[in-house]
Formats: structure tokens, sequence, C-alpha cells
């Protein structure tokens, strides 16, 4: 997507100090913690940092980034742009065992990217992007829904993991957004169901490399529930979208719900040990920005140097 207005005034932060909040705030803020890794459990995230390669962030910006991530064995990441530069930049401040798995650039000039911790995490042989023949375009379809699906914008990254003795794939996503209304919710309505099907076909098959299938990343979801017609298309075949702790929206600037990490009943969700969360590490950076600026000013701020988007998380046993 295009990059966000760079703000116009300036802030200076330490990020040591920001980094020392942001660990205060995980441990000890109530309902925001995030266990700390174990030999036997896998720490799953997701996150859309936005623009990432695209918006002038500085040094001490990808450092707060990186540390972010290091909480997590495995991370799906949206809206790495083409060029890579931001991610190269996070991985020098992250440990050498970290490694990277993307995607070739699609919709907007994104990449849809993989972030793993080798030392625990190891890349499988299954890995390439969900792409629906022409001739299966017509069994997307949702009642309601005139529209014909005509393929994503941006092609699901999916790729086959093991940690410990839970072997998985990962359908890493983000889906249409346009604006909100009736054309653009059908078409990301059709890419969400296009998705559930397919994951439910994966699992179903008896070529399937594995059936331990989990979807997550940016559904570009309003809202979790009844009514809401993406939740509906993303658990029409199955899926299901665990409760986390928080109880808070993915989204800084938006109350909605749009990332997700889901999966279906079965062997998967018997690892999964119900630990799961948005992390809101806007309530722990910057502090002297929020009391010196407005709430406006501080959002811009955040959204530019961190992201519009708050990682999700979630822990399986291995």
């Amino acid at each position: 997507m295009p990059s966000f207005p760079k703000p116009s005034f300036t802030f200076t932060y330490e990020p040591t100090k920001e980094i020392d909040a942001l660990r205060e705030y995980r441990d000890r803020k109530p309902g925001r913690k995030i266990p700390h890794k174990q030999d036997n459990r896998l720490l799953l995230a997701t996150w859309n940092v936005a623009n990432l390669g695209l918006q002038k962030r500085a040094a001490r910006d990808y450092l707060v980034l990186a540390e972010i991530l290091s909480w997590f064995d495995l991370v799906a990441l949206q809206e790495v742009n083409n060029r890579l530069a931001g991610l190269r930049s996070i991985q020098q401040f992250l440990p050498a065992s970290y490694k990277v798995l993307f995607s070739d650039k699609a919709g907007n000039n994104e990449r849809l990217v993989y972030l793993y911790d080798a030392a625990k995490v190891t890349p499988l042989e299954m890995v390439g992007e969900i792409a629906i023949p022409p001739k299966d375009h017509k069994d997307i379809k949702l009642p309601g829904i005139n529209a014909s699906f005509t393929g994503f914008d941006r092609n699901p990254y999916v790729a086959a993991f093991r940690a410990g003795k839970f072997t998985f794939a990962l359908v890493n996503v983000h889906q249409f957004f346009g604006d909100d209304e009736a054309d653009s919710i059908e078409r990301r309505s059709l890419e969400t169901y296009a998705v559930a099907r397919w994951a439910d076909l994966r699992r179903k098959s008896k070529n399937s490399y594995t059936t331990n299938i989990i979807a997550l990343g940016d559904f570009n979801l309003p809202k979790v529930g009844k009514g809401d017609p993406i939740y509906a298309a993303l658990t029409a075949r199955g899926l299901q979208l665990p409760e986390h702790s928080t109880r808070i929206s993915s989204s800084i600037s938006f109350d909605k719900a749009y990332d997700q990490i889901v999966f279906f009943p079965g062997p998967t969700k018997k690892r999964f040990t119900k630990n799961c969360g948005v992390f809101d590490f806007d309530g722990a950076l910057f502090r002297e920005l929020w009391e010196t600026r407005t709430e406006k000013q501080f959002r811009s701020y955040v959204r530019y140097y961190i992201s519009d988007h708050r990682p999700m998380w979630a822990e399986f046993r291995i």
C-alpha cells in the first residue's frame, strides 16, 4: 500500500529505554503477558508491519521492531516491500539463528515473509503459493454474493515447518481491502473463502503434506462474530478463531480484528495451549510522546515508525 504520511514533527527516543518499557509491559501488565520461550512450546505470531522497507525508519525503529519479533519462534509478516530493505534492517538486530523465507512481489509491491528461529524451527519440503485454477473459480462462491472470484490480489504464501514433534503448514495471507463499499467487501469475502476452501480440501486429501494447517495474517476482518461477511467466509469450512485473553483489536487506528491465527479442530487444536493474544505495544512505547502530543499525532508517529497493526500470537505444544 502507499506509504503513510511522514509525521511533520520530530521525536527522538532512546531505544533501550523503550525496549525496557516493552518488556515491563509484556511481563507485568495484567492481560498482556506473553510466555517466555520454552523448549516444548512454539510461539507463533503474525504481524503486518506497515509498509516495511517503504517508510523511512531509522536504526532505532528497526531495533524496537526486532526486539518484539525476537520474542517469537516463528512469525508471518505482511506488507514487506519488494525492495526487502526493511526486512534486512530488522535482521541485522536479530540473533544469527533467525532466517527468512519470502514470496515474490504481488499486489501493492508486497511480499509475504516467514521469519523463524532455525535453532528451533525447521522449514520442510513444501513451499509455494495458493493459486486457484481458472476452472475452479466457479466453486468460489458464497450466498448473497453475485460477484465472481477472479484470483487473489496477493497469493497466500504456504510453507511447511517442523518444531519438535509438530509438523504443520502455514498459510500467510494479506487479503484485498479496497474500501468499505459492497464491491470490496464481496471481493475480500471471496478471497477469504478461497483460503478456507483450500485449507479444508488439503486437510482432507490423502496426498496432503500435512493435515495440520494454520492460516494466519491480515484477513482485513472487521469483526469476529455472526453478521460479519469476512468472518462467515473464513469459518465456512470449519476453521476456528481461538479466543485471545487480551480482547483488544489488532488495528491501532480502528477497532477492527483484522489479523487472525486460525486452524481446524482436531490434532492442531489439541496442540494449542489456549495461550493467545494481541500485544498492544502502543500501550508501552513513547510515553513522553503520548504526554506531550495529541492522540492523533501519537498515532501518526506509531503507525509510521512502528506499525498501524499490533502483532497477534498463539502458543502450541511441540
